[in-house]
């Protein structure tokens, strides 16, 4: 079974956990704290995705370093991936998690390439027409791409508007290429 399956498994079964207990928004910040914590410690990603190390073990280092600090549920949730041997796909759990949690919630995730950073007033102008146009709430982050010249490209799941300078330059050249045809 590929890894995404497996992480949106376990992912929903958490998801499902948290609404019965109420503490959906609650675990959804903790596990944000979580993937931060494995972003920024990738000696703790190569330890849970390593083999070798024995499971209790890596029960005993997620409890030593989130004991206090997470949802006791999230804690039994990571305790049980391990001990069903599939510690290596509990980061995907998490990102697949939240992925759900905005389904849940009505989120959708979009964004914005630009070839040079965009101010906070041009993000929320953005994500306020996004949000009106697709009657939803939407979390935004830019992305930088010098290769596009100038203007963006917004991305949300599948659909894509490109209204960059290189994204023009580009249909012109198809199109005259078309008028030499």
């Amino acid at each position: 079974m590929s890894v995404f399956k497996v992480a949106s498994r376990y992912a929903k079964s958490l998801i499902d956990l948290a609404n019965e207990q109420g503490s959906l928004d609650a675990i959804k910040t903790d596990m944000e704290q979580f993937i931060a914590v494995l972003k920024a410690n990738p000696e703790l990603r190569a330890v849970l995705s390593n083999p070798i190390i024995k499971l209790d073990k890596k029960v005993n280092i997620l409890e030593a370093l989130f004991k206090d600090k997470i949802n006791p549920a999230i804690l039994s949730f990571f305790n049980i991936m391990i001990q069903k041997g599939r510690a290596e796909v509990i980061e995907a759990a998490a990102h697949e998690f939240i992925r759900a949690y905005n389904e849940v919630k009505g989120i959708v995730n979009a964004t914005v390439t630009s070839a040079a950073p965009l101010s906070d007033t041009n993000l929320s102008e953005l994500k306020a027409i996004i949000a009106n146009q697709i009657n939803a709430q939407v979390l935004i982050t830019n992305k930088i791409d010098q290769s596009l010249i100038g203007g963006f490209v917004i991305t949300i799941g599948d659909k894509q508007y490109d209204a960059s300078i290189a994204g023009k330059l580009n249909r012109l050249e198809r199109y005259f290429e078309g008028q030499r045809a």
